[in-house]
């Protein structure tokens, strides 16, 4: 705890930093609430997305050794553009996904097995669910970033600068409460001399 003045300067100043900390702390534990519910949807959506992700290959199955002809898929499947904006979700700055455009590079069919339009779309579902999981995940280290800070914030307040203020207001009180005694007793000695 660091050195007070026992003065009532200090006693203003120490009383407005308490209505100062009691005023911010509810709205720290609001963001920090609505931070821990983000990171829950998040977590949530990240799951659905491997889950969907995870079917997908499973449907593969079938596909996977036609996979190992001599098709090279990679020339049909070009990503355009990726559409992210800038979101904000409780003041933390945040990539959304709006879409992601693809090239329509169109095989020929005389040159190409049937299969390959089929292969052609589960690529580029697979690409589309990995970027997405991707852009999901880094929403939630932001967010986890700002939780932990947050949190830190919640505890400093509530368990460091919240009590220091009031203890340091109970101590410049008695402290005055002293003086106050004692000059009392000072003035009834002085008026009991004359």
């Amino acid at each position: 705890m660091a050195k007070i003045k026992l003065t009532k300067n200090e006693l203003k100043a120490q009383r407005d930093a308490l209505k100062r900390f009691q005023r911010y702390l509810p709205t720290l534990q609001l963001k920090k609430q609505q931070l821990q519910m983000e990171i829950r949807n998040l977590d949530q959506d990240i799951k659905q997305k491997s889950e969907i992700e995870n079917i997908e290959r499973k449907n593969l199955k079938p596909w996977i050794k036609l996979f190992s002809e001599s098709v090279d898929l990679e020339q049909y499947i070009e990503i355009n553009s990726l559409d992210i904006i800038k979101g904000n979700i409780a003041g933390v700055n945040i990539p959304i996904l709006k879409k992601i455009i693809f090239n329509d590079i169109i095989p020929n069919i005389s040159l190409t097995p049937l299969w390959i339009d089929y292969g052609i779309d589960t690529l580029k579902q697979l690409i589309t669910l990995r970027i997405e999981r991707k852009i999901l995940q880094k929403q939630y280290d932001l967010l986890m970033d700002e939780l932990r800070t947050t949190t830190q914030r919640v505890n400093l307040f509530e368990k460091v600068k919240i009590p220091e203020a009031k203890e340091n207001i109970r101590i410049i009180r008695i402290f005055m409460g002293d003086q106050q005694t004692a000059a009392v007793a000072r003035s009834k000695i002085a008026k009991g001399k004359n």
